[in-house]
């Protein structure tokens, strides 16, 4: 039965995501923040377990890893969680940029290593849920932006370094979708937040799974989801 560790499996795309795996019958490995969303994942999804660790402060990951048992193994690795705050670069003060970067980029970097050991044992996958700020940057989306192209350069990065370890990696992009991140974001845009307009998550979750699932011959290395209308 594989194995998969998502975080942001709250909502959105993690939450489409982790549904249609466990529907499925395979193994889920859910990070949460805290122990209160621990027990709210478990309740949600029987048979999963779970990992705590505040993706906002990466630098405590290890610490709080070494307090739990981990997997013994990992067949994929999913990056969903993310956070984004809009505004201009000529507003935006450090602590914005620090804590985007810190959830968005840093901590996948960092779950990322000490979760590779586990991962190359089973030849598996890391996946990172990026998005379309990670392949262009407009007004007001510099700090996120910034964050997630960082996010695509570790991405090509890892997948160099651990071919020879038999570890695919894949970004996915996925354009505007109809999530809580979504929500919050047209209401610092100002504009009205129509879920109808957008890519449905579940939609993005089958083009993870087309990832996940693809035959070992071969890997999926960037792929771009957009709005069908």
């Amino acid at each position: 039965m594989p194995v998969h560790l998502i975080t942001g499996a709250g909502s959105g795309i993690g939450a489409a995501l982790a549904r249609r795996l466990h529907d499925r019958g395979d193994q889920l490995v859910l990070l949460a923040r805290d122990a209160s969303r621990a027990r709210d994942f478990t309740a949600h999804y029987p048979g999963a377990s779970t990992l705590v660790g505040d993706l906002a402060q990466p630098g405590r990951l290890s610490w709080a890893f070494s307090k739990q048992h981990l997997p013994e193994r990992i067949d994929t690795l999913v990056h969903v969680a993310g956070i984004v705050d809009l505004g201009r670069v000529a507003d935006l003060s450090p602590t914005v940029w620090e804590q985007q970067l810190a959830v968005n980029l840093v901590a996948p970097a960092e779950l990322t290593r000490l979760l590779l050991p586990v991962i190359r044992v089973s030849r598996g996958q890391v996946l990172f849920v990026n998005s379309g700020a990670g392949l262009r940057a407009n007004a007001e989306w510099g700090a996120y932006a910034a964050s997630k192209h960082g996010l695509k350069a570790l991405a090509d990065a890892l997948r160099a370094e651990e071919a020879g370890n038999g570890v695919r990696v894949t970004s996915v992009f996925p354009g505007r979708t109809a999530t809580p991140m979504q929500q919050k974001v047209h209401h610092q845009e100002g504009a009205e937040y129509v879920a109808d307009r957008f890519i449905d998550p579940a939609s993005v979750a089958t083009t993870i799974l087309t990832a996940i699932d693809l035959p070992r011959d071969a890997q999926i290395t960037d792929l771009s989801v957009r709005p069908g209308v």
